[in-house]
């Protein structure tokens, strides 16, 4: 049996043991980039087991379908939950996934029949229950793109869905600064009054289009021709529209969403040239606005930290807490008040990268990093 154990920045671990070697690669590959993954031979702590067992996941999903289940989707797919005492069971058919937490040992199983369907899994709640202990230490999830500099000085970027939270966050990263988040992560202050920020890992997803625009369409092309894989969750209409060279943006059946390449945290570093930010201290926030035809500029930011800047129980659309993992939500006031107190700036950006690059320029100069 392999055994890794992921920790944060902060402190913060979970371990995961498996006998199939998927599984600790996943964890090592998925978190790595951005949480320590280190091979551990001490089982303390919260720990996620996952293991290829037909049997265990048959015996788990009778003891659903003879309790009183309820139906949630999670992570893109139906999920069957039951508690009996203090154990919580759960069943994902269509994934041959099973999961069993147990509360008193922290322990919570995976089982399931096929290695990436059960290594997705082992690395999706293994974030989440280090997510239950960062919230516990009073971290709050900030919907929010972040890069560092060299010393961790951090800039936020804040804004509506379709604001330009992601585009900014790799022009920047593209530009020499670090990529902490493209879509959300951790904040907190501390003792010293200051806010300090983490990555939260996941797998990245970019518009065809955004690939276009900062030049990186043809380097994803070469590399997929050349025999290389993008993460297994990619549509394969994605990956067919990459080796076709077509750039035209592509919709989800149901009409919600772009369906977007997918990255592993390690290629946004060896394929795009990103380099990664483990943690940092935010000194600015920009809040941007896209308007397609608008002349690139900078305006009176004027808006501050919203309620929908956080990520919330009531606001977590894709991991819904479904085993009851996570602390009732603290306060967050004074996270609120010290990110307001940041130096900001407001842009409008159109769909002309260079034009944005150059406005997206003077913005950070006017933060003053």
């Amino acid at each position: 049996m392999s055994a890794v154990r992921i920790t944060t920045a902060d402190g913060q671990s979970v371990t995961v043991t498996s006998k199939t070697d998927t599984v600790p690669d996943w964890i090592s590959r998925y978190l790595g980039s951005w949480w320590t993954a280190e091979p551990t031979t001490t089982l303390d702590g919260p720990t996620v087991s996952a293991e290829l067992d037909e049997t265990d996941l048959l015996a788990y999903a009778d003891v659903v379908e003879h309790g009183t289940p309820d139906t949630i989707e999670y992570a893109g797919a139906e999920l069957l939950i039951a508690q009996h005492d203090d154990l919580i069971t759960a069943v994902q058919a269509d994934r041959a996934l099973a999961y069993r937490w147990d509360p008193d040992f922290r322990i919570l199983r995976i089982v399931g029949t096929d290695e990436t369907e059960l290594a997705a899994a082992a690395a999706r709640l293994a974030r989440e229950l280090t997510r239950a202990q960062l919230l516990a230490d009073g971290w709050a999830i900030l919907h929010a793109s972040a890069v560092t500099s060299d010393d961790g000085a951090t800039i936020l970027t804040l804004g509506d869905k379709g604001a330009g939270k992601t585009t900014i966050g790799l022009t920047l990263a593209r530009a020499g600064w670090r990529l902490l988040a493209n879509d959300r992560c951790f904040a907190r202050v501390d003792e010293h009054g200051i806010v300090r920020v983490l990555p939260w890992p996941s797998a990245a997803a970019f518009g065809l289009g955004l690939l276009d625009a900062l030049d990186l369409y043809d380097t994803v092309r070469t590399r997929l021709a050349s025999g290389e894989r993008m993460h297994p969750t990619q549509h394969q209409r994605v990956t067919d529209a990459l080796l076709a060279g077509s750039r035209t943006p592509m919709w989800k059946a149901n009409g919600k969403g772009e369906l977007k390449p997918q990255f592993w945290p390690d290629q946004l570093t060896s394929w795009l040239s990103m380099p990664l930010a483990t943690d940092g201290y935010a000194v600015g926030i920009l809040y941007p606005q896209i308007t397609a035809d608008a002349a690139p500029r900078l305006v009176d930011s004027g808006r501050g930290v919203k309620d929908t800047d956080f990520f919330t129980a009531a606001t977590e659309d894709r991991y819904p807490d479904v085993f009851g993992l996570l602390p009732t939500p603290g306060d967050r006031t004074t996270l609120r008040e010290h990110l307001d107190a940041l130096h900001a700036q407001g842009l409008v950006m159109s769909h002309d990268p260079a034009a944005n690059a150059a406005v997206l320029k003077d913005a950070v100069n006017r933060l003053g990093v």
